[in-house]
């Protein structure tokens, strides 16, 4: 190896460790923030290291810390429900990941295995929705939600967008397109109709893709906040995002426990690394087979 690549690989190492370090120095923050006590980091704001380590903000987190445990430790008055908040997130995400997904998957099939007139017209007015910004959809929606009666609900906050998504069927379209036709072809010559073809043969083809799918979906309705901000004010269906942004403006106090709420978001984040972890090379391996550039 010439001494140019050397250096050229060099560079490329020390960028991409830079550029690493920069990515996770904000979680390190909320781990060390989240280790240390309250009172304590006002004294020293700038330590890299947890300033007098203690496990009390995740008790006040899980809601295993007494009052008085709290208030030693700088602790506020306000509280969380970790766990009903983040029972409600599941629900709001898992449902609407399932619906959305589906639905997605029979859409796809439908503009990518099936010839009807007028398709590709339709397909090209569905990608328009892509350009679409989300915000200019949320008032109308709330409306109909508040007219159907179903603020404070999960489904006023799972049915605008259970049926449609313009990227998901897009992106499975991609992917199904580049299906063999001769285990359809021949499971026509069978007999078999469209549905069966679909839930038969070409849906469980593209397992990889709805796996990548169902993956997105849930990571980016977990982390939905203005949404459910709009449509729900009781607890009892309040995802996680809001019950944070909840704890934090609720303080009575006159500082925040920064390390409490630390300790809540470092709980709320840690369903979404594991995943990541497990699912990762998966996602990466399936956006690559949609030939999507």
């Amino acid at each position: 190896m010439t001494l140019p690549m050397k250096l050229g690989r060099g560079a490329a190492w020390g960028y991409l460790i830079v550029v690493l370090l920069i990515t996770i120095f904000p979680f390190y923050w909320i781990v060390r923030t989240a280790l240390s006590n309250n009172f304590a980091m006002s004294t020293d704001p700038s330590s890299l290291l947890p300033v007098d380590f203690t496990w009390g903000p995740f008790k006040r987190a899980l809601g295993l810390a007494t009052p008085a445990e709290a208030a030693a430790e700088g602790g506020s008055g306000a509280k969380i429900d970790l766990a009903l908040a983040l029972w409600n997130s599941v629900v709001y995400a898992g449902l609407l990941t399932l619906c959305t997904v589906g639905f997605s998957a029979l859409a796809a099939y439908a503009f990518a295995r099936l010839r009807w007139k007028g398709r590709d017209v339709v397909f090209g007015v569905l990608l328009t929705a892509l350009m679409v910004p989300s915000v200019f959809t949320l008032l109308p929606n709330f409306v109909l939600m508040k007219d159907l009666g179903l603020l404070n609900t999960f489904g006023g906050m799972i049915l605008p967008g259970a049926f449609f998504s313009a990227f998901n069927i897009f992106f499975l379209r991609q992917f199904m397109l580049g299906l063999s036709n001769e285990v359809e072809e021949a499971a026509i010559i069978d007999g078999a109709g469209p549905l069966r073809v679909c839930f038969r043969i070409v849906l469980p083809m593209s397992v990889a893709p709805m796996a990548t799918l169902t993956l997105l979906t849930f990571i980016t309705t977990w982390n939905d906040y203005f949404w459910p901000l709009l449509v729900t004010n009781d607890e009892s269906v309040r995802p996680l995002t809001l019950a944070l942004a909840v704890f934090k403006q609720s303080s009575p106090q006159a500082s925040l426990d920064w390390a409490g709420l630390m300790a809540a978001t470092l709980v709320a984040a840690l369903p979404m690394l594991l995943l990541f972890v497990v699912f990762g090379r998966r996602l990466v391996n399936s956006i690559g087979f949609t030939g999507i550039k």
